[in-house]
């Protein structure tokens, strides 16, 4: 309990928390912060923000990779035309396109963390300005309120019932209460009552900055499709260094013909083994994805959360302030037990007035019910979402003192209570109550809400906010489950479901009667959908159930009774007008408060997923008949069928280009697990059947063409098996088939095309088919290819199935039997 000072009725306000206003510390003088500035004692940790440009570089230039093709290229430019040399600028202009993709994220994720950046009220000569946490210095007044975070380590100056969660530092399940003296440590959240503390550190020497620093970096690490890619990188790392070594003993000892020729035809080897353009297209897909989500004012403060909530099957939603707008309305007041409505209404304007920081329900009091004259309070409970009321003793106009709960009915009434009856029939139709009660002692001493005796019921109208209907319709549509889990009234919390069409909204479930062991509450959390009375423990021990469960959950709210369900869900999603702290822990931020953001969150999170799983298939599949053409060729002790100007124009054609296309189409399809082995499945398969086909037709071609340029003869042969292949697995991964995309293989078979026909495109790529014989049974020996190729990842969808969620499929499931696009 606190004591309060006088309630002024001029404005309708209460004095300041803690001492009187003359005796309030008036924080430092402009003085003294500009001593502090000049010796460096600022709060200089950065914010929340993306990588530098030269990260970003780095990041993109110096990979293993591109070191290996770097080699590779200047070699070439030495020893070979400049058309044997062309993978060496692909790789530049890619990694030119990664550069500004990312470039285009950072000043996307930039202009939005301004925007989104928490602002404590610091208190300098007298008077509490919002400002920036890098604008605080040591030794500053800084304010806090219910849901405020802890931006430095300090000293608490002032405390009204103030009351921190430190769980998210020290793992303390219970908020401790603090008074004037303790310390406090960044990092920590402010569950009830308000105060003020001074900055005794700031910069890297809080607590928890350098934690905070680490883990608030932009990165696109970190998440299943980066360390799957990662995986594949360095298996193909250790198949292609000995198949490298192997073939250049092979081209250049071995083989007796123009060394300039045999460099050529080796690296026109081992370039294709390098998968080079995955990275950069997962990298640019990423990118996209924040700058696409930026313009609807979303910010992704981990870049993983994209793909994350792509693979959510369950969504957490709290009700307030995400299926209901922030703010309410009184629509009735219902005395009880013979009390005069007038009367309840003065206290009731008492009890606005005397809290400076009202929520949701209490500000809907204050607009209602004007502040009575002549009314002292002198002391307060403040609101807990633990408790589930606030209290406050009121010296009244008459001379009497009285001491007042509010809060919600079913915790401060025992069953069987009159005025219940009377609740749960407003809670039918969806409306929140509040009682008032009259108590003896103190609010906060023991048995005072055992004692509490019913004065009125007051009816609260919640505003729904009219997205949410239909992004509630959006997830169902998707196979993602939702959960409504509220602290209000259970019937109450089922009734606003109930009006937004919401499946089992009938049937809600009160948090209290909940078993403690976790399996047994993650099977009535899988039977139900909408719980009410959840405590803020509760909601973090929901969230892991559901995990516990094999569930990927998403998490929503906007009040500090969230944060700890936010920080432990997979992902956490924050209104952008919610406290400092559930801001803090969620990886996404809705700026514009909109609940009908999160649909393209998940469409963005399953186009990235979805079609890099696609494009993998398309570069693995290279990787995999490059590996195997080696490794023949170095068993067979014949010439490499290829220069690097052929490859470059297959992995063009049937690779670089629809890959960017793919990557960047919509995708509906649920992210399904195991990436590498969805990849892989069909990626050996496909590369097996292409590696042979193309061996074949170039055995053939070397047994059919004799003479001096026999070997050009065989070469464009073998290319025009390898080509029709690689575009029979670039129309399987397509699938299912649009317009665009028959489109964009019809395209890409033009251009081969109009390769052969030209005479000058011939010469520069060394492709010229001879005859008519070896042609055409390129043609034929690539159709069975194709006919294989189906066969065969038929028979690996069936024989290796993917164990992802149903309907997931493509390249990941059945080829050609993906989702709706």
């Amino acid at each position: 309990m606190t004591q309060r000072a006088k309630i002024d009725t001029d404005d309708g306000g209460a004095a300041e928390d803690g001492p009187p206003v003359e005796h309030r510390p008036a924080g430092l003088t402009s003085a003294e912060v500009a001593e502090r500035v000049a010796r460096g004692e600022v709060n200089d940790v950065p914010v929340r923000s993306s990588r530098s440009l030269a990260d970003i570089v780095r990041a993109n230039v110096f990979t293993r990779f591109n070191a290996i093709i770097g080699v590779l290229w200047v070699i070439m430019l030495f020893v070979a035309p400049v058309q044997d040399g062309l993978f060496g600028f692909v790789i530049i202009a890619n990694t030119g396109i990664g550069i500004v993709q990312e470039l285009r994220a950072k000043k996307t994720l930039d202009g939005l963390a301004v925007v989104g950046e928490a602002k404590p009220a610091v208190r300098r000569d007298g008077t509490a300005t919002p400002l920036s946490t890098s604008e605080i210095v040591l030794g500053d007044l800084i304010e806090l309120r219910p849901g405020d975070k802890v931006v430095v380590d300090g000293v608490v100056a002032e405390a009204d019932s103030l009351e921190v969660d430190e769980s998210l530092l020290t793992g303390e399940a219970d908020p401790v209460v603090k008074k004037p003296g303790d310390p406090v440590m960044s990092g920590s959240f402010v569950v009830a009552g308000g105060g003020a503390f001074t900055a005794t550190k700031v910069g890297r020497e809080a607590y928890a900055a350098q934690l905070a620093e680490e883990a608030s970096r932009f990165t696109l690490v970190h998440s299943e499709l980066r360390s799957g890619i990662s995986t594949i990188l360095t298996y193909v790392t250790w198949m292609m260094v000995p198949t490298a070594i192997g073939l250049i003993i092979s081209q250049l000892v071995v083989k007796n013909t123009d060394l300039k020729e045999s460099i050529a035809r080796t690296v026109g080897g081992i370039v294709p083994m390098i998968p080079e353009g995955l990275v950069l297209l997962t990298s640019v897909a990423f990118a996209i994805g924040v700058v696409r989500l930026g313009r609807k004012q979303c910010l992704v403060q981990e870049l993983p959360a994209i793909e994350g909530l792509a693979r959510v099957d369950v969504v957490c939603l709290d009700k307030t302030g995400t299926l209901t707008e922030g703010g309410m309305d009184v629509t009735g007041l219902r005395p009880l037990n013979g009390c005069d409505e007038a009367y309840a209404r003065k206290v009731l304007g008492a009890f606005g007035a005397s809290d400076p920081h009202p929520n949701a329900s209490l500000r809907a009091v204050v607009d209602a019910y004007p502040a009575p004259e002549g009314w002292t309070c002198t002391g307060t409970l403040p609101f807990s979402s633990a408790r589930k009321y606030s209290g406050a003793v009121f010296e009244e106009d008459s001379g009497g003192t009285t001491s007042w709960l509010l809060g919600a009915p079913d915790v401060l009434l025992g069953d069987g209570d009159p005025a219940l009856a009377e609740t749960d029939r407003l809670n039918e139709r969806g409306l929140r109550v509040l009682l008032l009660a009259r108590t003896d002692g103190e609010p906060g001493s023991p048995g005072a809400a055992e004692a509490a005796r019913p004065a009125a019921l007051v009816v609260l109208e919640q505003r729904l906010r009219p997205d949410a209907s239909d992004t509630l319709a959006y997830f169902a549509d998707q196979n993602v489950a939702t959960k409504v889990i509220s602290g209000d009234n259970a019937v109450s919390v089922g009734a606003v479901a109930g009006k937004l069409d919401l499946a089992g909204a009938e049937h809600a479930v009160d948090a209290r009667t909940l078993p403690d062991d976790r399996e047994k509450m993650g099977r009535v959390l899988d039977e139900n959908t909408v719980f009410g009375r959840v405590s803020p423990r509760q909601k973090r021990d929901m969230v892991a159930a559901l995990q516990s469960r094999g569930h990927t959950v998403a998490m929503t709210g906007d009040g500090v009774n969230d944060v700890l369900a936010l920080k432990d869900a997979d992902i956490g999603v924050s209104m952008g007008s919610g406290s400092e702290a559930t801001r803090a822990v969620a990886q996404i931020v809705l700026l514009n408060d909109s609940f009908a953001t999160l649909p393209s969150v998940v469409a963005e999170g399953r186009r990235v997923i979805g079609n890099i799983t696609r494009v993998a298939t398309l570069f693995l599949t290279k990787t995999v008949y490059s590996v195997l053409l080696a490794v023949l060729v170095v068993c067979s002790q014949v010439e490499y069928p290829f220069l690097p100007r052929h490859l470059t124009l297959l992995s063009t054609l049937t690779i670089g280009v629809p890959a960017f296309f793919l990557a960047l189409a919509p995708n509906r399809e649920r992210a399904a697990p195991h990436f590498v082995r969805r990849v892989m499945r069909y990626a050996i398969p496909g590369g097996v059947v292409a590696a042979a086909a193309t061996f074949t037709t170039y055995l053939l071609a070397r047994h059919h063409y004799s003479g001096a340029d026999a070997l050009g003869a065989e070469t464009s042969a073998a290319t025009l098996t390898l080509f029709l292949v690689s575009l029979w697995v670039l129309a399987i991964v397509a699938r299912p088939y649009t317009w665009w995309r028959l489109a964009l293989v019809a395209a890409m078979a033009a251009a081969f095309l109009l390769v052969l026909a030209v005479p000058w495109l011939q010469d520069f790529f060394a492709l010229r088919l001879v005859g008519t014989t070896m042609p055409w049974a390129a043609v034929v020996i690539a159709a069975a290819g194709a006919a294989l190729l189906e066969c065969a990842w038929r028979w690996v969808g069936r024989r290796f199935p993917a164990q992802g969620p149903a309907g997931a499929r493509g390249p990941g499931g059945v080829p050609g039997a993906g989702g709706r696009r």
